[in-house]
C-alpha cells in the first residue's frame, strides 16, 4: 500500500511531517512518545497499519521535536501537542474524522475529542491514561529520565523491555534503534517527562463523542487498571480488556486490536481463521528424543526451556499465535507470510547465539511454512494447509526455512531471499510440491 510523506507548516513556522494511506472516512493518529515515519515499517507495524488503511484514509504524523519534523522544541506541553494535531486536520481540511490514539497519543487524542466534539465521529483510545503520574512511581520515572538523558543507548533499551516485554534480541534492538533515531537524548528525556506529568482527568468527564478504551491486561508500561480508570471518566465509553502484556498495539496478538477497532468503527471486522487464509509455521527439534540420555534429565530441560523460550519470543514478537506443541516442536499461525518467514529467521538467529554460548549442547531446529484456508476448531487448526505445512517442516534440514510457492509468491517485493529446490513429493501428497529455502545468514 503506498505511503505519502508531505510537510505542512503551524502557524509559527514549524514544519510537520505526515504521512496519509488508503482511502475512506479519515482515521487520525496522533502520535506516541517518539516516532520517525520512514523507520517505523517494521513488518507488524507495516500489517496493522495497513489493516487499518483498508477502509479509512489514515492519518500519521511525526510531532513537533521528533522524526521527520522539525526538532528544535522547547515548549513541552499538552498544548504544544494538541497544535500539532489541529495543524495537521487543518491543514488536511479535515471536516469529519476518527481519532486512534495509543498511549501518550491517547491524551492528544482525548484533549481533541474534548475540543471538537462535533469534528470528531469516534474516540479509540488503546493503552491510554488520564493520569500520568501514576504510570510510573517517581523515583523510577526519575530514574529512567535521568538514564534517557545520560545514556540514551542504555535508556532506550530499558524502554524497549518495558514497551514489548519478552521480544527476541533482535527486534528488542531494532526498536531501541528507532527510538534513538526518532528523538535526540534531551528531546526524548523532555517527551518522556511531559508523558508523565499531563493529568486529563476533569478533561475527559466532557467527552461527549463515541469512545472505546482498550487495554492489555498486562501491560508492563501502563497498568490496565489506568485504562479501566480511563474509561469509567469517559462518559458511555466502552472497555475492551485484551490478553497479552505488550504495551504497543502492533505487537502481540494484534488482531484482536483491529477487531476490536473494526467493530467499534462499523468496518467489515477482520475475518476469523477458518474463512481467511492463514500462514502456519511448525518447528522441529533436531535430536530432542536422545537428548536426555547425553546429558541427563536436569541439563536436558533447561535446554529446552532456552529452546521453547527462543521460538516463543519470535512468535510473539512476529505477531503470531502459539498454537500447539507438537513434542519437539511448536505450531503458530500468523496473519501474513511476511511474518511467518521473520519469526523463522529470528528464531534461527536466536538459536545460532545460543549455540555459540553453549556449543556443548547446541539445538538445531528445522522449520516450515505454509499458507492457505484453515479450519479452526477449539483453539486448534487443521486443514490440509496445516497438514503441508506440517510435512514442509519434516523435509527441512536442520538449520533451515523451507516454505511453500504461495508463500514466496505472497512475499514477493519484499527484502526476502530464496533458494529453488525444485519439485518435491512429500508424504500424504499426490501432486509434487515446489519449496523454497529461505536465506538468512
Amino acid at each position: 500500500m503506498e505511503r505519502q510523506i508531505r510537510f505542512c507548516t503551524r502557524s509559527d513556522g514549524v514544519r510537520l511531517a505526515y504521512l496519509t494511506m488508503g482511502n475512506g472516512p479519515a482515521l487520525v493518529c496522533p502520535p506516541r512518545w517518539v516516532g520517525h515515519l520512514e523507520l517505523m515499517w517494521v513488518p507488524v507495524a507495516q500489517y496493522f497499519h495497513e489493516r487499518l488503511a483498508r477502509y479509512h484514509t489514515l492519518v500519521l504524523y511525526d510531532k513537533h521535536g521528533t522524526g521527520l519534523s522539525d526538532r528544535d522544541r522547547t515548549d513541552f506541553t499538552l498544548e504544544a501537542e494538541l497544535r500539532d494535531l489541529e495543524t495537521i486536520i487543518d491543514h488536511l481540511k479535515l471536516k469529519r474524522l476518527a481519532l486512534f490514539g495509543d498511549s501518550e497519543g491517547g491524551t492528544t487524542a482525548a484533549s481533541y475529542a474534548a475540543k471538537y466534539p462535533r469534528r470528531v465521529t469516534h474516540l479509540v483510545l488503546y493503552a491510554a491514561y488520564a493520569r500520568g503520574k501514576a504510570v510510573l512511581a517517581q523515583d523510577l520515572r526519575d530514574s529512567i529520565i535521568s538514564l534517557v538523558r545520560s545514556h540514551w543507548g542504555i535508556g532506550s533499551k530499558t524502554l524497549t523491555d518495558m514497551f514489548i516485554p519478552g521480544a527476541d534480541a533482535y527486534v528488542r534492538q531494532a526498536f531501541a534503534d528507532f527510538q534513538r533515531e526518532s528523538a535526540t537524548p534531551e528531546m526524548a528525556a523532555q517527551l518522556l517527562n511531559l508523558c508523565c506529568q499531563i493529568d486529563i482527568t476533569d478533561l475527559v468527564q466532557s467527552i461527549r463523542v463515541p469512545t472505546v478504551v482498550m487495554h492489555r491486561e498486562q501491560d508492563q508500561t501502563a497498568p490496565f487498571q489506568l485504562g479501566r480508570e480511563l474509561a469509567s471518566l469517559i462518559p458511555n465509553a466502552r472497555f475492551v480488556p485484551l490478553k497479552g502484556d505488550q504495551h504497543v498495539p502492533w505487537f502481540g496478538d494484534c488482531d484482536s486490536v483491529l477487531r476490536a477497532i473494526a467493530d467499534f468503527l462499523g468496518d467489515p471486522v477482520p475475518e476469523a481463521a477458518g474463512q481467511a487464509p492463514l500462514t502456519i509455521l511448525f518447528t522441529d527439534m533436531e535430536g530432542s528424543t536422545t537428548l536426555t540420555q547425553r546429558i541427563g534429565d536436569d541439563r536436558a530441560q533447561e535446554v529446552l526451556r532456552n529452546h521453547n523460550a527462543i521460538i516463543r519470543n519470535a512468535v510473539n514478537a512476529q505477531g503470531g499465535r502459539e498454537i500447539k506443541h507438537t513434542g519437539d516442536g511448536v505450531m503458530a499461525s500468523f496473519p501474513a507470510a511476511s511474518l511467518a518467514i521473520l519469526c523463522a529467521i529470528h528464531v534461527q538467529m536466536g538459536l545460532d547465539q545460543y549455540n555459540e554460548a553453549n556449543p556443548d549442547h547446541p539445538i538445531h531446529v528445522r522449520i516450515g511454512i505454509n499458507t492457505g484456508e484453515v479450519i479452526a476448531e477449539e483453539q486448534d487448526l487443521f486443514g490440509t494447509a496445516v497438514q503441508l505445512s506440517a510435512r514442509i517442516c519434516a523435509h527441512a534440514e536442520p538449520g533451515q526455512i523451507l516454505v511453500s510457492d504461495v508463500v514466496r509468491q505472497l512475499v514477493a517485493g519484499k527484502d526476502f531471499q530464496f533458494v529453488d529446490c525444485k519439485e518435491t513429493t512429500l508424504r500424504g501428497f499426490k501432486e509434487p510440491v515446489r519449496l523454497y529455502e529461505v536465506s538468512w545468514k
